[in-house]
């Protein structure tokens, strides 16, 4: 039986704020949780969105958090299909679209984020895709199962990871595909020049087309359908679809309309949390993308796009909500499939803060693990067709302790015994 005493309202209907409501419940919290979402789904996982479920892999049910039923047997009180318009911190209110006020003792805003958006001639032509919502994951898949069949042109905007992927699951399809992407390398700001041209060439030998160094400037059309996308250096590629794949905008409005601290777009956006991801209001946090935390163990502010930071800060949120010490300092994780290739990222290792990129491995092979080191620390780890290296690299990372680039470099030494004793 729920105790109306207290009241705890996640506003974000994805993993982070699903794993929050789990976590409440399973710390015991005997209030009322109220979990409110703006679309009908009930919460679901992204990444089979341009993994598993786009290429047909895996069925519908297969993302969703919890089976439906669980959330009523859970006694966590859902508000589907109802975008949170306003906050009212004074009042300690939420009022949804259908002008209803939903009142807080504690509130975690887990909005996520959205697709940013190409600001170019024809993107309300048919056939202009964004790919965030199982919605938009629905569509994609049955228009690269008909541009496959057609032998039809899929042109993506962007070459970061949802762009790869994508472009990945088309040429499983058997559509042609074309990135164009205004870096030298695909994942250039990801991983350098050094590892982005091994992803490059990956898809290259999958018969994807890339052009370098240049931007969408126009998507051409005839009857209101996509029939090319131009760039900017007098390009013109034949289109059937377009993918804008050019990155996500945390979904900050509310927070900011409500007079919370958020973080410039220049330095990654988001809502500015500390280390128990409580915002600048004592009684409001910010878990999975839409929040900018400050990591104590990379003495940085970060938000993190990625599966394993909703799965993580959600529940960890949900601790610090009922007071309990949390202090949220996760190396950074993600992971990605292309083709025959998978690979886990970990660590942090922008450019500009690392002088050397040190592999052990074969990159022709596509069997290696790659290092980001500064000074002979390591900062990132990503291990590409090899597996069980998660755990050491993190431990590495999270020792600072300075490194051999040879015994780095050479698979015969164990990572585990580069750790200090």
């Amino acid at each position: 039986m729920v105790d109306t005493h207290q009241t705890f309202v996640i506003v974000g209907g994805g993993l982070a704020g699903a794993k929050a409501a789990e976590t409440l419940r399973a710390e015991g919290f005997t209030g009322r949780v109220i979990l409110i979402g703006d679309e009908r789904d009930h919460p679901y996982e992204r990444p089979p969105l341009s993994k598993g479920f786009l290429l047909g892999k895996a069925d519908r049910d297969s993302v969703f958090v919890h089976e439906p039923a669980w959330y009523a047997q859970a006694e966590i009180e859902l508000r589907l299909g109802q975008p949170a318009v306003q906050l009212d911190r004074a009042a300690r209110t939420v009022t949804l679209g259908d002008g209803s006020r939903i009142h807080y003792d504690r509130l975690l805003l887990a909005t996520g984020a959205e697709p940013r958006r190409l600001d170019i001639p024809g993107t309300d032509l048919v056939g202009v895709h964004h790919l965030r919502r199982l919605a938009h994951a629905e569509r994609l898949r049955g228009v690269l199962t008909s541009l496959g069949r057609d032998n039809g042109q899929l042109v993506i905007a962007g070459g970061g990871w949802i762009g790869l992927e994508v472009a990945a699951a088309a040429r499983g399809y058997g559509a042609e595909v074309t990135i164009i992407e205004p870096s030298p390398t695909p994942l250039h700001g990801v991983l350098g020049p050094e590892l982005g041209s091994v992803f490059a060439d990956l898809h290259r030998d999958h018969g994807v087309r890339f052009h370098f160094g240049a931007r969408l400037t126009e998507i051409v059309g005839q009857d209101g359908m996509v029939l090319a996308a131009r760039t900017d250096d007098g390009e013109e590629h034949p289109a059937h679809d377009v993918l804008a794949a050019i990155g996500a905008a945390p979904r900050t409005a509310l927070a900011e309309a409500a007079g919370l601290e958020t973080v410039d777009r220049a330095h990654g956006g988001g809502i500015a949390v500390d280390a128990s991801l409580r915002t600048s209001d004592p009684d409001v946090f910010a878990a999975g993308d839409v929040a900018a935390a400050a990591n104590p163990l990379l003495d940085t502010r970060l938000r993190v796009e990625h599966w394993a930071n909703a799965l993580n800060s959600g529940p960890a949120a949900a601790r610090a909500m009922l007071d309990q010490p949390v202090s949220y300092d996760r190396v950074p994780y993600f992971f990605s499939d292309q083709y025959d290739l998978g690979m886990e990222y970990s660590g942090y290792a922008p450019p500009g803060a690392y002088d050397q990129v040190v592999c052990r491995g074969d990159l022709g092979r596509r069997e290696f693990i790659a290092f980001w080191l500064s000074e002979g620390r390591l900062l990132a780890g990503m291990n590409v067709n090899v597996w069980d290296v998660t755990e050491p690299i993190q431990k590495l990372i999270r020792s600072g302790a300075p490194l051999d680039p040879e015994a780095l470099a050479n698979p015969s030494v164990p990572l585990e015994s580069l750790l200090p004793e």
